[in-house]
């Protein structure tokens, strides 16, 4: 067996086992996101799947952002291409494989034990950027071993004693190689999800009741993984908690030092310290993303936290095409809000941004295969990113932006 079915074996049903053996068969088990999800459904402990799967409110605005994105059109050209194009792409000075990427997730060991880790294996594999987020499950030193080429890093506001901890994660990256500083400004205030307090994931404290347990014992492949990679854990925090902090203790110590949105001011000595290239993820307003090229930033990353702040704001790829606009070539353009195939990529390539990332799709793929998980969605990303270019004659990413589009969800603001 190759690698994926090797790492994947254990957690497919020994039935459908007999039907990859020999050759690498999951685009026959699962040769869409959309079959992930419905796996994953079936194969995690519910709360695990209603935390990676659910938003804001009536999970409003996931669906908002799945709407805009299937109804972008693009009208292909032919005669101008014959093969598959290229997908290679560069961000920030480096080269990647492809326009895509991780993006920063809160607590994807819940989904799947181990996560952090085998996502940033698999991007490392595949060069394409993986983000570790400020409540990843492994620290910076260690994501910095395994994804050594392709590492970003996600930093929420911590502005207790003047940002000292913010600036220590900061010293902590620019030792370990971190390539890219991702600074979240869309987290304004802390928000609920229902879907996860139902389950018993949205209290200040982790307990698992008899439901969870119960839960748990019917998720072999998942109770595995927990014996092999030990509790989900805010790796780069723990330690400021105190030496011996529990669980509860280390979360009670994440809730009281993050908080807010970075304020202008607070952005501009964050860039002053950070000699790479820094971007901010959240914008959603073209003045905004003036303001923060004003500032020096890098990147505009064009997202609404996926639905799972507020279900009340636009999708991202209805406010991409002016911001976009506004940015021109002053800054990298990123996205993500909705992903779920090569596709909705290149939609995003067309309208301009540079790559997008996909969150959801990979704890989907997590919750379906393990650790084998995030290898498949990059693959099935990378190779439909290939398709649709080809399909509408687009011979590399940047030529989806010549396509002619249609798009009746898009939103005009007024000059900056």
């Amino acid at each position: 067996m190759d690698d994926t079915t090797a790492a994947t074996a254990a957690t497919v049903p020994a039935t459908q086992q007999a039907q990859y053996r020999g050759g690498d068969k999951l685009r026959t088990l699962y040769p869409t996101i959309a079959y992930l999800r419905e796996r994953a459904r079936r194969h995690i402990p519910h709360f695990a799947f209603e935390y990676s799967d659910g938003g804001a409110g009536t999970d409003g605005g996931i669906r908002r952002n799945w709407a805009g994105l299937d109804a972008v059109e693009l009208v292909p050209r032919y005669g101008v291409m014959p093969s598959l194009p290229p997908v290679n792409v560069e961000l920030f000075g480096r080269k990647y494989a492809a326009p895509l990427g991780i993006p920063p997730m809160g607590g994807p060991a819940i989904v799947w034990p181990g996560a952090d880790s085998y996502m940033a294996e698999a991007a490392q594999r595949a060069r394409v950027p993986y983000t570790l987020g400020t409540v990843g499950g492994i620290t910076i030193e260690k994501a910095a071993e395994l994804a050594p080429d392709v590492l970003w890093f996600q930093l929420y506001r911590m502005a207790r004693n003047d940002h000292w901890l913010g600036f220590e994660l900061m010293r902590r990256c620019a030792a370990a190689g971190v390539h890219v500083m991702v600074m979240t400004v869309d987290v304004p205030v802390r928000t609920v999800r229902p879907r996860e307090v139902v389950v018993g994931m949205g209290g200040s404290k982790f307990s698992a009741g008899p439901r969870m347990i119960y839960e748990m014992l019917r998720s072999p492949g998942w109770l595995m993984s927990l014996w092999q990679n030990g509790q989900p854990r805010f790796a780069n925090i723990r330690n400021y908690a105190g030496e011996h902090a529990s669980v509860n203790e280390v979360i009670s110590f994440a809730r009281s030092e993050i908080g807010g949105a970075f304020t202008w001011e607070e952005i501009a000595r964050y860039r002053d310290k950070w000699k790479g290239p820094l971007a901010l993820k959240g914008i959603m307003h073209p003045a905004d993303a003036e303001r923060a090229i004003a500032l020096g930033i890098d990147g505009i990353w064009v997202s609404n936290h996926g639905g799972r702040q507020i279900e009340a704001l636009p999708a991202p790829i209805d406010v991409l095409p002016a911001i976009a606009s506004q940015v021109g070539s002053r800054a990298t353009v990123l996205f993500d809000s909705g992903v779920r195939s090569g596709l909705d990529v290149v939609r995003a390539l067309a309208l301009g941004a540079h790559a997008a990332f996909a969150g959801k799709a990979f704890l989907w793929g997590l919750g379906a295969l393990g650790g084998g998980g995030p290898k498949h969605v990059i693959d099935l990303l990378i190779d439909e990113t290939r398709a649709s270019l080809g399909q509408i004659g687009a011979k590399t990413p940047a030529d989806a932006r010549s396509v002619v589009i249609r798009h009746p969800g898009v939103l005009a603001f007024p000059p900056v």
